[in-house]
């Protein structure tokens, strides 16, 4: 008898607290997820190539754990509170039959008990399912292939993932069970109305409202421009005016609330009273909705600027090459021969020596290279950051290197992209990507297109064509800030055939066929290791960029749920609550002769305004949050892709939007049921 009325009770709270036990499911998910990183064939395949980095990254995991379950905690318990004291009246009937309180203590905590594994049991396979679903995804995208795949179940996520939420879960029942189970039976019986609270005059909340603009406006200016990321001091200063400004402006929307009450129609269905229970309600929890909507806030901005840095960080690698054979660590005619003698040169389609060197016949090498016509031009363009930057490194490239023409034509052959032609006293200008934006490269070609003149070595040569960019080898730690494309004879008589050799290899098709990219280059280092070569690879340069992509979009992405999950489940309990406390008003309604459709109609127009209101509002700010990210943590080089990043994000902060429509629902549904259950009048005595 006992444990089916545990299983009924059960049943029965999930059924009408679906939204909280879908939140629940979600966090599993999430904690799973985040847990099980270690075991993701990714962060196996960069452990062996970024391992340092790799482990900075799975040392934060535990960190993020706890100061999740943390805030889950404040979760679950407001939760389980509204929960309970929506059965206020049943427990008291219980005790009121005779069921002792250590009974009723111990029937809770069952039914929690139930409630928790059933969830445990649900979102367990859900959040291992989406692991390797993930995992084989990440692995397709970043070309791991998937043939190599193989499932692997965290055993130490799922002990940690149940161990944190049943934990969380028992600490906050025990305390509301304890409360619930020490009330007397009088006032479980009785309903408890929601209290008055005193209102200020109108002026004081249309002033704090226009206050938290200006405060808003501030946090903005100084997040875009920076500012807020030149010292501590000023990012608290932007922290604070941001938070105070939001407090403020959720402070003075009773304002709003009240205006539009006063100006309902009378012919429209339950307007005033819609208006003045958004009115009380908002001006009640004025503080809880402003901090929900920072939640929101954090949340996409989280979402929106982790997903746009992976999507660049994963499409912004150009891959021509696979392998680099440095000359400096030894001799290039030797790795010729040991390839050749251990049959590895057949491994490569294209075989073919990047040579760069300095200017060396030049007397007084600290001008070797002039060019005071491309800094007459740059001069004379209109004042920007760009034209100032480009004045002031330009104004460094005085001893540059030379690269050999017919080397550079050989790599943009195999990349596929137009060969340079170069006439007499002819150069072109290299500039690797990391060191020129699309606006400083617009510069730059314009005033190409002149044809400067400049002296290399005291000779006069013109510059032509555009600016090259193409890496010249497989590692991009070797990387040119600014170069000059030279024909073969001008090269070896300024170098005075001392210069570096770099041979660059790109692997035959056949090698491939059948696997992925990165599993044929992993076969073709234990060949090269075995042959005693010394290399670079593309893989090292795919681990360095897919370490960025992991960093940005897992991390991000969980926290993004993590927070949304508390936001928008603090929303839908608080006006739950809300409705249940003043229920006598719907009670009233309904004796008056109002249907059930309209007294849903007001409530639905209730939720869309409690919950569009923080929405919108964090909306709003992360629009400017993310340019404040971007502006404060990503490289110059990534900056001139802003616009690109911005878009991205504003997609992904649009579809998180839908995510905040479809807990309205949730919410809706929860309240029309509880309507229903208000619409048979009763006596009161």
């Amino acid at each position: 008898m006992f444990f089916d009325l545990v299983s009924r009770n059960s049943k029965r709270s999930r059924k009408e607290n679906g939204l909280f036990f879908a939140s629940l499911l979600i966090s599993i998910v999430a904690f799973y997820n985040i847990l099980s990183l270690s075991k993701q064939d990714v962060m196996i395949f960069l452990t062996k190539l970024e391992s340092d980095a790799v482990n900075k990254l799975l040392t934060m995991i535990p960190l993020f754990y706890g100061m999740t379950l943390f805030i889950l905690f404040f979760l679950i318990y407001f939760a389980s509170k509204f929960q309970l004291e929506r059965r206020r009246h049943e427990f008291g009937v219980y005790l009121m039959m005779g069921m002792r309180r250590s009974k009723l203590f111990f029937m809770l905590l069952a039914e929690d008990f139930r409630s928790s594994m059933l969830a445990l049991l649900m979102g367990l396979p859900i959040a291992i399912l989406l692991s390797e679903l993930t995992s084989l995804l990440t692995a397709r995208l970043v070309g791991l292939g998937i043939i190599g795949h193989q499932i692997s179940i965290s055993f130490q996520a799922i002990l940690w993932t149940a161990v944190g939420f049943y934990l969380i879960k028992l600490i906050a029942f025990l305390i509301l069970s304890g409360k619930i189970a020490r009330q007397e039976i009088g006032s479980l019986l009785v309903e408890t109305p929601e209290g008055t609270k005193k209102a200020l005059p109108s002026i004081v909340y249309a002033l704090a409202l226009s206050v938290g603009v200006i405060f808003l406006v501030a946090a903005y200016i100084m997040a875009i421009k920076g500012l807020a990321w030149d010292g501590v001091g000023k990012m608290g200063l932007t922290l604070i005016l941001g938070f105070t400004g939001t407090l403020l402006v959720f402070f003075g929307f009773r304002s709003i609330m009240g205006f539009l009450a006063k100006h309902s129609g009378s012919n429209k269905k339950l307007q005033a009273f819609t208006f003045r229970q958004l009115q009380e309600n908002i001006i009640r929890r004025s503080t809880t909705l402003a901090i929900s909507s920072l939640l929101i806030l954090a949340g996409l901005c989280c979402f929106g600027a982790g997903v746009a840095i992976a999507q660049f960080y994963g499409g912004s690698q150009q891959h021509v090459l696979d392998y680099t054979f440095d000359g400096d660590s030894q001799d290039i005619t030797i790795v010729k021969e040991t390839l050749a003698s251990h049959g590895l040169d057949s491994l490569f389609s294209e075989l073919f020596e990047m040579r760069v060197g300095y200017i060396r016949s030049a007397e007084d090498r600290n001008n070797a290279f002039q060019m005071n016509s491309v800094m007459e031009y740059l001069a004379q363009l209109p004042e920007s950051d760009d034209r100032n930057v480009l004045l002031n490194n330009l104004g460094y490239q005085t001893y540059p290197h030379l690269i050999s023409q017919s080397s550079y034509n050989r790599l943009l052959s195999i990349a596929g992209k137009n060969t340079i032609e170069l006439a007499e006293n002819e150069a072109a200008v290299y500039m690797d990507t990391e060191f020129i934006s699309s606006t400083k490269l617009e510069m730059l070609n314009r005033i190409l297109s002149a044809n400067p003149k400049v002296q290399i070595s005291g000779e006069n040569y013109q510059l032509t064509g555009t600016v090259q960019s193409t890496s010249l080898v497989t590692d991009r730690s070797i990387t040119l800030s600014f170069a000059l494309i030279v024909p073969d004879a001008e090269f070896e008589r300024f170098t005075e055939n001392d210069y570096d050799i770099y041979l660059n290899a790109v692997l035959d098709p056949e090698q491939i066929a059948g696997k992925s990219l990165l599993n044929a280059i992993s076969d073709t280092n234990q060949k090269l290791d075995a042959a005693g070569l010394i290399y670079e690879s593309y893989l090292q340069n795919m681990g360095r960029q897919l370490f960025y992509v992991v960093a940005a979009s897992y991390i991000t992405i969980y926290l993004a749920i993590i927070f949304l999950i508390i936001a928008n489940t603090i929303i839908g309990v608080q006006f739950l609550t809300w409705q249940q406390k003043t229920s006598r008003r719907y009670k009233t309604l309904v004796r008056l002769g109002a249907p059930y459709e309209t007294l849903c109609y007001s409530a639905g127009k209730q939720i869309k305004w409690y919950f569009g209101i923080p929405t919108v509002v964090a909306a709003i700010s992360s629009v400017f949050g993310v340019r404040a990210l971007f502006s404060g943590l990503l490289s110059s080089r990534t900056k001139s892709n802003l616009s690109t990043m911005m878009m991205i994000s504003a997609v992904m902060m649009l579809l998180l939007c839908v995510v905040e429509y479809i807990y309205m629902v949730a919410v809706k549904k929860s309240s029309n049921r509880y309507i229903l259950t208000l619409m048979v009048p009763e006596r009161e005595e």
